[in-house]
């Protein structure tokens, strides 16, 4: 089930609801029964790679709008 952050506009606390998807947008309230809160943007940094995985390519190199100079 996803998590989803928010922070209490009236105390500062953030916090997580873990909910489904189609909930989402649903209103949240604190932790400390406040009802004034925002859900926050969250991000996903993903490092690592499990055991057995082939390394990652390299990355492209070169110049040009397309990064290998083949435009013209």
């Amino acid at each position: 089930m996803p998590r989803y952050d928010f922070r209490c506009r009236s105390c500062g606390a953030t916090f997580e609801v873990s909910r489904p998807m189609s909930e989402s947008a649903a209103p949240a309230s604190c932790p400390q029964g406040h009802d004034d809160t925002v859900r926050l943007l969250s991000t996903v940094a993903v490092t690592g790679r499990g055991a057995g995985s082939a390394p990652a390519p390299p990355a492209p190199s070169g110049g040009g709008c397309c990064g290998g100079g083949c435009c013209g």
